[in-house]
């Protein structure tokens, strides 16, 4: 019978994980390149893009951040800008963004290898990593408008479409940025609880995101949207902490594991079928 006030084993140990990848110091870090280092990279790579890519980035932002706001002004500023924003960055200025913009993916790639307790890799293993998530991170981002529309079939199905895409995507990154170390399988619990989340964030954030961001500007000037967004940065990558280090804990849990189990066994016996 358990003890009065005694903290249940599964709890136990997802606080203990939480504490182990330093959840707020973790999502901070996230943050911070997120918004010093991937965002300029979108922007430049962005400016670069056909008119039909920059307003559908456009179109995202607002279904990720609302439908108003300095920073639907800003992504609107890029979308009109054309080819004095192209000329403004230039072809160095992309290559830095994207170089710079490995620091953000560097940091991801941490905290899943600390969520599963496994060392670095190396550098020559998976530098083409990097680049390659960036760039499908940026074409998921793009394509979130289109997503959260279902193609036209409208917003009752384009948000389960949106969270599918979120959790295959955040499958595929630990996947990706471990360097193949950890199955499929059990990184699957990870990608539930991050995709599901994020989506559900983002879907929230877009009531109160917009007015908090104009309460800002109004208030601190321009210095205020900084803090704001990097406020729900902040935010949205504890969520991402959240998932991807409590799914490596789930999938230790007998429960979870005999129905992982299960379907591996089930693949390999349709495999082994299969001519």
């Amino acid at each position: 019978m358990p003890i009065a006030g005694r903290v249940p084993p599964l709890a136990g140990r997802v606080v203990q994980q939480l504490v182990h990848v330093s959840i707020l110091d973790m999502a901070t870090r996230l943050a911070a390149q997120a918004f010093l280092a991937a965002l300029p990279m979108l922007i430049a790579l962005a400016s670069f893009s056909p008119e039909a890519v920059r307003r559908e980035l456009v179109r995202s932002v607002r279904t990720l951040v609302g439908t108003s706001g300095p920073v639907i002004r800003q992504a609107e500023d890029v979308s009109a800008g054309g080819d004095a924003v192209l000329h403004s960055w230039g072809a160095a200025g992309v290559l830095v963004a994207l170089l710079s913009a490995t620091a953000f993916t560097r940091a991801l790639q941490r905290l899943c290898e600390r969520s599963w307790g496994l060392a670095r890799s190396g550098v020559r293993l998976v530098a083409w990593r990097w680049a390659v998530w960036l760039l499908v991170w940026a074409t998921m981002l793009i394509v979130q408008g289109i997503l959260h529309r279902a193609f036209g079939a409208g917003a009752v199905l384009g948000v389960p479409l949106q969270v599918a895409a979120a959790v295959l995507m955040w499958w595929w990154t630990q996947h990706l940025l471990l360097a193949g170390r950890v199955p499929w399988l059990p990184l699957l619990p990870g990608a539930l609880l991050t995709g599901t989340g994020v989506v559900a964030f983002c879907a929230v954030s877009g009531l109160w995101l917009p007015r908090a961001l104009r309460l800002s500007v109004d208030r601190y000037g321009a210095l205020g949207s900084v803090f704001t967004l990097l406020s729900w940065l902040i935010v949205f990558f504890t969520i991402v902490v959240f998932g991807v280090a409590v799914g490596r804990t789930l999938c230790q849990e007998e429960f979870v594991r005999r129905r992982l189990d299960g379907a591996s066994r089930t693949r390999r016996v349709k495999d082994s079928a299969a001519p």
